[in-house]
């Protein structure tokens, strides 16, 4: 029988020993100044916001924000990848709560989760306008990528398996899923026609995914 041994309270993972109130200390400010920037950037944008307006809403010195992160973009970068992170986290909640047993209809759940998501103000600020702009559009899908990319692909190769997909290889089929999804989540990010264009998206998106079934 495989028992795992409990760890002491503070006991760190890996058998390094309990945290000390310096490390702890430290992942809170980490913690903190990305909050802070997160709100920050969201409100009015990367370039608006400056280092010195961040640690003076977040308590902390300038030595703090650069303990953690090299500049103002390693910054911005962390609070991308939470985003990115926590999409993925949503849309893997939504598509097991909601799904059912058809990979099918699981790709169609979690892309129409993405999209609703890329309608909050603070999703279509960090990661569709300025997250392509601040880092390069290679580092941007780069992150992207690696958060969605291995969700994307274990969903089409169950789909295969239960026949709802004809066989083919996965890697281009994710890449060019991913693609349209990201394009339709920039033309909703840009849209200024309340929800006409979100519904447009999700109406060809939707009929994209109907072409991938399986006769």
């Amino acid at each position: 029988m495989n028992v795992k041994r409990q760890r002491p309270d503070g006991e760190r993972a890996g058998g390094r020993g309990p945290r000390t109130p310096k490390a702890e200390q430290s992942e809170a400010t980490r913690a903190a100044l990305l909050e802070t920037a997160r709100r920050l950037f969201a409100e009015r944008g990367y370039a608006a916001v400056g280092t010195e307006e961040i640690v003076r809403a977040t308590g902390v010195t300038r030595g703090a924000l650069y303990h953690h992160f090299a500049g103002k973009e390693a910054l911005f970068q962390a609070v991308y990848e939470e985003v990115e992170q926590q999409l993925v986290q949503q849309i893997a909640t939504t598509v097991l709560s909601s799904a059912g047993e058809d990979p099918l209809a699981a790709l169609r759940v979690g892309a129409e989760a993405f999209l609703d998501a890329c309608e909050d103000p603070a999703v279509q600020r960090i990661a569709l306008v300025d997250a392509p702009s601040v880092l390069g559009w290679e580092r941007w899908r780069e992150i992207g990528l690696r958060y969605a990319l291995g969700l994307v692909q274990g969903t089409i190769q169950a789909a295969i398996d239960a026949g709802r997909i004809e066989p083919q290889p996965i890697d281009p089929l994710a890449h060019l899923l991913l693609g349209a999804i990201d394009e339709g989540a920039m033309l909703i990010a840009r849209a200024d026609d309340g929800a006409a264009t979100r519904a447009q998206v999700g109406q060809a998106l939707g009929r994209f995914l109907d072409a991938l079934a399986a006769s």
